[in-house]
Order: C-alpha cells, then structure tokens, then sequence
C-alpha cells in the first residue's frame, strides 16, 4: 500500500492593506493606508517562521524582537507583543508607517526568498495602534533614579530613541525642541497623509509618562548653547540630534523667482503650519496649479504628493538619474504614481523664468543620458547635446537634500565637524568634547527615521556607561 503523502501546508500570500483609492486620496491630507484588522494581522502573523537565527532582526537598526511580537499577535495576544516591541522601540506607530522595511526587517526575510515577505512593518504599525486605542496597558518598569541630568537637543526619531532609553535606566531626561511641537522631522517634515501628527503626539505622551520633560520654543544655540546647558544648567550630559536642516539649493538662473521653495519650508508651511487647512489657518504659501519637483527621494515624494493635496492641476518629477536608480521607497512612487504624479527622468535644470513681477512661470530643462560612474558607484548623468525644453510652471519645490545647520555646532565649543559642516562622532555617538554626543542626520548626512533611531539607541547606551563609569 503506497504511503499517504503529507499535506502540505497552506501557502499564505501576503496580506494587502486597504488604502483609499488614489482618486478620492489625491485631493485630500487624510492618511492613506487604512491599517489592517485583528484577523488580517493574525493571517499575516502566521506566514513568520519563527526563525531560531532571525536575519530579520540583523537588518532592524534598533534590533526589535521580530519573531517575538509577531508570534504574540499570532496568538492574539496583543498586549504583550506592544509590550515586546516597546522593550526596543520607543514610537512603533511611527516606525511601522514610516521605516523603509523593505531594505531593512523585511530585507533579509527568509520568506522573502522564496515568496513575499512577511509584513513586518504592517504588523509593526498594527499593534502600536491597537495599543494606542487601550487604557489600561501597564507601563515599562522605572528603575530607582540615579540622580544624573542628560539634555536632548532635538525631538526627532534619535532624539525620542535616547529620551525612551536613557528613562528607562533611571536618569532624568529632558528634551529640547525648538518649534511649538515636539517631533522633528516627524511632524514639520513628513505630511499629515504619511504619518498623522496625532500618532506622533501620542509616542511624545508616552515619553511624557515615563517622565520625560518636553520643552518646546528654545532654540538651542542661540537661546542657550550647549555648554550653558552642562555648565550653568547642571546637566551631566548631552545628546545632539538636530537633524541636517539647511536646505540645498539648485544654483541656476532665476532660483529666487517668486514661487521657488525649498522642500523643507513648502513641508512645513504645509504640515506644521497647517496651510493646507485654508482659511481656519492663513499661512502664506504660494499653491501652485502647474508644479515641478526636482528630486527623487523620500522628500521629493512627500512634496509631490502635497502639492497635488493642495489642489495642483499638474505635478511633475524632475530627476536627473533614471528610475532605477530613484531612492525613495519603492510603495511611495507607487502611490505617487497612483496619485497622477508624473516622472521625467534623466532631466536636469538650466534655468527659471520669471514675469515682470518676479513670479515663476517655467524652467528650463536638459535632457540627459548615463554615463561613467561617479564616486558613488552611480553612472553619472552627463547632457545630451541640443537637448532642452522648457516645461510651463508656477510652483518649483526643490527636494534635494539638506545641509547640517550650524546653529549648534557653531556656538559649541570643542566640537568638532568635518569638511561638510556634519559633527564628528565614534560609532557610539561620543563626540570630542567631554560629555556630548550626537547621532542622526547632524552626524550622517540625510537618512531615515529609523537610522537616526539606531543612533539615538548607540548613544544611550554609551551616555549610560559614561554616567555610570565615567567618560
């Protein structure tokens, strides 16, 4: 008699979350991805592996417990895997919508190999928000205070990582943040469709709770500096996590026309400001009808997608390298793309056009094509000869990249920063002068939400030793 066969098990797809169709979503700030249900996340919980060694946790900079949350929502125990995550990330509400994680968690899923993923960040934000609707989840322990004073310059992702870590090891920390909100980048950069504010404000209350002091409206720098901080206002040590916000410009022709914005003052008129809440808030800005952004990052996309919110007729994406090559997260092209956003690859800006009255009604633009590589590794793009057009315009956002501010770094002394104006730091955070650390942007250059977390999580850990032992 033959030997009946195994049945094999059920191949699970990936769950899909429901989004509000791209028609309905281009015309208002309301947040696109809607979030899956209990049943859905326990689907998608069950595709885990549990893996002994999981990769998925080595491509996690601040290292959550992957198997182990997504095996609790597995059970539908949801408490205790909220419970898990928050034993690693201080804000999974915002990490689950925000972190690129398919260069990162669910990168190096083994699923992945074979199949789709499992949703790691989908069941990230899942839980954070089924954690954030309840009243009556305990808090982390606090150990007995040690009496130590640490300041956080910065309420971005590292700023917030170092906050949650450092009080949950018993010192005092109190964070500085130098607009009307906490949040950083979170909140005066990324749009209200991405990551709603009130997700934000809630990870900030949760810090609020452990016992972190927020103080908002102080410029560090210029209303106190660093060392007053450590000299007069006896902290024992400080954390830099200001962010690179000193916008890059173009430097072509008529770059001062009326209507030319860089990304980070369109973002945050548009977000923080709230103009986009027209007349209940009367913030000046330009609302453009025919828009072009140049850039193809994370940035470019939240700009481009803003502007077709804000009631633009035509949106369109200026990137001098091909598609291929374009670094934002592949889901928000999609969506972009979705929206009606169009691409012009491997096209550069020679100049703008302005009227008699100095506002913007086109640009100038050369075609390019891929060269040899350049220092990056990237095939360089290099112009086609008698190649331009001129495309109409009365709204440029200019989304390529950032600059350290050298608010900070210029008013703190024995401080060291390179070439580029960034802080120079160990692995660890720990800058040259005694008792300062810094991490994210202001030491790397522009990155992610989740890198700056992963620095933020290195200089704790480094500020807890020095409290504890000395520098």
């Amino acid at each position: 008699m033959a030997e009946a066969k195994k049945a094999k098990k059920e191949k699970i797809p990936r769950t899909k979350m429901p989004e509000q169709a791209p028609e309905v979503r281009r015309r208002n700030f309301e947040e696109v991805p809607l979030g899956l249900t209990p049943e859905m996340a326990q689907r998608e919980a069950g595709r885990c592996l549990q893996c002994k060694k999981p990769a998925c946790v080595t491509g996690c900079p601040v290292e959550v417990p992957i198997p182990e949350f997504i095996g609790h929502i597995r059970d539908g125990n949801f408490e205790k895997a909220i419970l898990a995550l928050w034993t690693k990330n201080s804000f999974p509400a915002v990490c689950g919508r925000v972190c690129p994680q398919e260069n990162q968690c669910e990168g190096k899923c083994i699923v992945g190999k074979k199949d789709d993923p499992v949703a790691i960040g989908y069941l990230e934000r899942f839980v954070a928000d089924w954690a954030r609707a309840q009243s009556d989840i305990s808090l982390p322990p606090i150990p007995e205070k040690t009496g130590k004073k640490v300041a956080v310059v910065g309420t971005g992702p590292g700023g917030l990582t170092v906050a949650g870590d450092l009080i949950l090891k018993g010192h005092d920390v109190t964070m500085f943040e130098a607009f009307h909100k906490p949040g950083g980048v979170l909140v005066y950069g990324i749009p209200e469709f991405r990551l709603p504010k009130e997700i934000v404000a809630h990870e900030v209350a949760f810090l609020s709770q452990l016992g972190v002091k927020v103080e908002c409206n102080v410029v560090v720098g210029r209303m106190i500096t660093v060392d007053e901080l450590l000299q007069e206002q006896g902290f024992d040590a400080v954390y830099i996590g200001v962010g690179a916000g000193l916008p890059r410009f173009l430097g072509v022709p008529g770059e001062n026309a009326i209507g030319v914005y860089s990304a980070n003052e369109y973002l945050t008129r548009s977000n923080l400001m709230k103009a986009y809440l027209f007349p209940e808030y009367d913030t000046p800005l330009v609302k453009g009808k025919k828009v072009v952004v140049f850039g193809g990052g994370n940035v470019a996309m939240d700009s481009l997608r803003t502007a077709m919110r804000m009631g633009a007729d035509e949106v369109k994406c200026i990137y001098r390298r091909s598609r291929s090559e374009l670094p934002a997260r592949a889901e928000e092209i999609h969506h972009a793309e979705e929206e009606g956003i169009e691409f012009f690859f491997l096209h550069s800006p020679l100049r703008f056009f302005e009227d008699d009255k100095g506002f913007l009604t086109g640009v100038e633009v050369q075609e390019m094509e891929l060269g040899e590589p350049d220092e990056s590794g990237r095939r360089r793009p290099v112009p086609i000869k008698g190649s331009t057009k001129t495309m109409e315009c009365d709204m440029a956002i200019i989304a390529v990249g950032a600059a350290a501010n050298p608010l900070v770094t210029s008013t703190t002394q024995g401080l060291e920063t390179n070439q580029w104006g960034y802080i120079v730091a160990d692995e660890a955070g720990k800058t040259k002068k005694p008792g300062v650390w810094a991490g994210g942007d202001i030491v790397t250059g522009a990155a992610t939400v989740i890198l700056a977390a992963g620095a933020g999580r290195q200089a704790a850990n480094s500020i807890h030793q020095y409290l504890t032992w000395g520098w």
